[in-house]
């Protein structure tokens, strides 16, 4: 039997054609929003207000990015500690707004409330003259992830051991891919950005397409439960494959090729991402 899926149960309750992908296309603009919480995604102990405020706005800014879209405005909702004291504030303030900044995007509003706990929510609004659907892929094509996997969750693992972390790490700084998308998305079939585990993303891509795979490699479940990685996930038809990795090549991307779809109902096993447990 299929374990209960909260966050499936209530997506589906809402019943939009425009849910399914990283971001909803709508009149020819992508809306996209994730929140970032406090004892959910993140302990207050582990990040400075700044690296809260940049992961903040870099994981907003990875469904852009994987919808080949420029993002254009943020709307940024945060519930402020009541200890939070004016330092803390501006550099969080300071880190969304930066961060936007860097991919061309402008915070134009937003809203604050006081609480006990630092929750962030980013709204943002983006555009594409191609953008990169999760829908469409087909039976022989290939399933490969960007870059490599594991780093999230084996840091995630150390700070939960009461350790430090590099202040590059993944965990703190993803890496979005954003050129190998807009350069490479000529051959890509199909795509998604990496958020919750390539084991559950890669269910999730299958299910929306109504197809299964067939492993051609296999992958470790220290690789395949690392959420928050944010690398890309795509798919690619076989004659493309070759100009796909000479692309990813010339962007220095690596790519690996893990699966090929086929009509079956094979799924990897995925378990709850969320990173604090209780």
């Amino acid at each position: 039997m299929k374990a209960f899926n909260p966050e499936a149960r209530f997506i589906s309750k809402i019943k939009s054609l425009y849910i399914g992908d990283d971001a909803a296309l709508v009149n020819g603009l992508i809306y996209s929003a994730d929140a970032f919480c406090e004892g959910t995604h993140f302990l207050r102990e582990w990040m400075s207000p700044a690296q809260v405020g940049r992961k903040a706005m870099l994981v907003n800014l990875s469904d852009a990015v994987a919808m080949n879209a420029d993002p254009l405005y943020a709307l940024v909702t945060v519930m402020l500690p009541r200890d939070f004291g004016p330092g803390q504030i501006d550099e969080l303030a300071g880190a969304l707004k930066q961060t936007a900044a860097e991919f061309g995007c402008e915070i134009i509003g937003g809203d604050t409330v006081a609480g006990e706990e630092l929750h962030l929510s980013v709204t943002l609004i983006s555009c594409s003259d191609a953008p990169l659907l999760r829908g469409g892929i087909q039976p022989g094509d290939l399933l490969a992830y960007t870059g490599t996997l594991g780093e999230s969750k084996r840091n995630l693992e150390a700070l939960m051991r009461g350790e430090n972390i590099p202040s590059d790490s993944r965990f703190y700084e993803p890496v979005l891919r954003r050129d190998f998308v807009r350069k490479c998305r000529k051959y890509l079939r199909a795509g998604m950005d990496l958020s919750d585990g390539l084991y559950c993303d890669t269910d999730k891509l299958l299910d929306y397409n109504g197809l299964g795979m067939e492993l051609l490699q296999e992958i470790p479940e220290a690789i395949g439960s690392s959420g928050e990685e944010y690398e890309m996930l795509v798919a690619v038809a076989p004659e493309n494959l070759e100009a796909l990795r000479e692309c990813a090549r010339k962007e220095g991307v690596p790519l690996n090729v893990f699966a090929r779809v086929e009509e079956n109902d094979r799924r990897f096993p995925c378990r709850d991402h969320h990173l604090i447990e209780s």
